[in-house]
């Protein structure tokens, strides 16, 4: 496969590939997409930076209402 596929330059800052930390870091679903979002905020398309991080925060606010016991918001 490309690189563009297995590890496309928008999600490998410095030394540490996304995928790589999250897998680390144990993250669900949400919070792997948040960290996700914010990594490539601005890498990937500069024009939707302000998208980017919008995303994650939706992925953020979901994760806080879920362990609030709220359920989907």
């Amino acid at each position: 496969m490309s690189n563009t596929v297995e590890h496309p330059s928008h999600y490998n800052i410095g030394k540490y590939e996304v995928m790589d930390v999250i897998n680390d870091w144990r993250l669900n679903f949400q919070l792997g997409n948040a960290i996700k979002y914010i990594a490539r905020a601005g890498r990937k398309d500069p024009s939707k930076t302000v998208e980017d991080l919008e995303k994650a925060r939706f992925y953020i606010d979901y994760e806080i209402n879920r362990l609030k016991g709220g359920g989907e918001k």
